[in-house]
């Protein structure tokens, strides 16, 4: 028997280093509003979102860059409709000096038509921009790439 009749994702809390780098990133890349915001000097957060919806909260309370041998976050994926999307954000990144695990939309897998990009934020926390449709599985799969795009 199921416990709940819905269930989705409600939103996401990243730890960051730089809340004003952090807004700044998230706001260009994803066109965040920031919804509500902490400036206290010892509890600084932003909850960010779109059309009423809150989907990132960011915390200034770390030190150092993300790990990724721990357990925890492998990495934070969003959904566009499509690929023109991906590559747009893709171009926003460049921009910024944003760095890419591969170059282009990678197709997720061989056969795939769904494919995105995967990059870091400025605190070196993985992200994916990715679109259901629309990716060349000819170029799948890219060079090393496992089929998420991080290993």
């Amino acid at each position: 028997m199921t416990k709940t009749k819905t269930l989705q994702t409600g939103h996401v809390g990243v730890n960051v280093t730089d809340l004003e780098r952090s807004l700044a990133f998230y706001r260009s890349v994803f066109d965040f509003e920031v919804m509500a915001e902490g400036k206290e000097d010892d509890r600084r957060w932003a909850f960010l979102g779109r059309d009423g919806r809150m989907l990132v909260a960011l915390w200034q309370q770390s030190t150092g860059t993300f790990p990724t041998d721990r357990p925890g976050l492998h990495h934070l994926s969003f959904q566009v409709e499509t690929v023109e999307e991906v590559k747009a954000a893709e171009e926003v990144l460049r921009g910024l000096g944003t760095g890419f695990a591969y170059d282009g939309v990678v197709p997720h897998g061989k056969n795939g038509t769904s494919g995105g990009i995967f990059f870091t934020d400025p605190d070196g926390i993985r992200l994916e921009i990715y679109a259901p449709t629309g990716a060349d599985p000819a170029d799948a799969p890219t060079p090393g790439a496992p089929t998420c795009g991080f290993f």
